[in-house]
């Protein structure tokens, strides 16, 4: 589904990115770790054609994203809050993406109606804007809002940040089932170990923006994680 071929980022003389090869199937829910400045966010970015990449390519379904903009009907994502529309209701944002993704009102309102346990009575009929939601409330509505027209990828930066508990749960199963039940390919980062552990079939590891371990999870993953990065932690 995504094929990432000799990618990198440089800004002057800082290489913040270099990844010589990286596939990822379709419905594979693909985790991806890294400390602060690992190239994660970069890696995203180059993905949703938000940066330009000094070298190399990434293709989805075939298509070099920095060529052609035919891979955007079937891929969506949520990286952090700039994606929101803050003048906007919940409901008029989710309207307005339905919108550009061809969905009517009634297939937008069907989807909102299946994450009302997801919401918990705190998006939706509040009268408020997004902006003066709280943080994971905001984030609650950008991660609903892309899952409107049945993407095939789908790519979310941090999600179970500023989450409660009860949320986090309910997400990690959305992200599982999206993946096992509609061959979804989910891409998610975190830094929280025990959360991308749960909802990844497989995890990378960036490290000054090179894979340094390409995981497929088993009962070991989150020890080998946690090993790792406390080896990281003392060499730094």
């Amino acid at each position: 589904m995504i094929s990432i071929q000799n990618i990198s980022k440089t800004y002057g003389q800082n290489t913040v990115l270099k990844i010589d090869s990286l596939d990822i199937p379709k419905g594979q829910s693909f985790g991806l770790v890294g400390n602060n400045g690992a190239g994660k966010t970069t890696l995203f970015s180059l993905l949703l054609d938000l940066i330009q990449p000094t070298t190399g390519y990434i293709s989805n379904n075939n298509i070099k994203v920095h060529e052609s903009e035919k891979w955007k009907p079937f891929t969506s994502s949520f990286i952090d809050e700039s994606f929101l529309i803050g003048y906007l209701t919940p409901e008029e944002y989710f309207y307005f993406i339905g919108d550009l993704r061809g969905q009517n009102k009634a297939t937008v309102d069907k989807l909102l109606a299946g994450f009302e346990d997801f919401f918990h009575g705190e998006i939706l009929n509040q009268k408020k804007y997004l902006r003066d939601l709280s943080k994971g409330n905001q984030k609650k509505a950008g991660i609903v809002a892309s899952f409107i027209g049945n993407p095939e990828v789908i790519i979310l930066d941090e999600p179970f940040a500023n989450l409660d508990p009860t949320t986090q749960i309910r997400l990690k199963g959305i992200i599982r089932k999206l993946a096992q039940d509609r061959q979804v390919t989910v891409l998610v980062s975190s830094h929280d170990l025990m959360h991308v552990t749960e909802v990844s079939d497989r995890i990378v590891v960036l490290n000054k923006g090179e894979v340094v371990k390409d995981i497929v999870k088993s009962e070991k993953t989150l020890k080998e994680l946690e090993a790792f990065f406390a080896g990281t932690a003392v060499e730094e």
